[in-house]
């Protein structure tokens, strides 16, 4: 179980509602198709009908998925032009998209794990061992969820 430190401890003093950090990841990538757009992303997927074909899903609701990762800063459009075509844009991963794969590598070990097997796996490239998503403190150490704290930041000086 992980604590709550300091003011936290008292839960019923506060509510995160508004202030959680996973509440407001939600609103931006709760949806199956929205994960399954960041996913393709990583993959390499940078056109509109790509990841609507790729992910299964309307292009209306292609459009709308891409509109709101672009509008939370996960993904980028960059405009392109095939010869004799007008220009159109597609999408790439920015520091912040690439900084969410951990979440998408979280679930995809998580359901390989406690799911149906499909026999994919994270690998390491360099030596070819299974490869998982752990957490780590600033320090380097392995932090098991039983060592794990949720706390207030010091707020910053002014």
């Amino acid at each position: 179980m992980t604590v709550l430190e300091g003011v936290l401890a008292e839960r019923d003093s506060w509510s995160a509602v508004g202030h959680c950090p996973i509440e407001k990841t939600m609103a931006v990538v709760g949806t199956k198709s929205a994960m399954l757009i960041m996913r393709e992303a990583y993959y390499g997927t940078t056109r509109f009908d790509d990841f609507a074909r790729r992910v299964g899903i309307t292009k209306a609701a292609t459009s709308a998925r891409l509109s709101e990762l672009v509008a939370a800063g996960l993904l980028a459009k960059q405009p392109y032009r095939e010869p004799g075509q007008r220009s159109r844009d597609e999408y790439v991963l920015t520091t912040a998209g690439t900084e969410f794969m951990p979440v998408v590598w979280a679930m995809f070990d998580w359901g390989r794990k406690h799911l149906e097997d499909t026999r994919l796996r994270l690998s390491h490239l360099g030596c070819g061992a299974d490869a998982g998503v752990e957490i780590r403190c600033t320090e380097g150490h392995l932090v098991p969820a039983d060592e794990l704290a949720v706390r207030l930041a010091r707020p910053p000086r002014r």
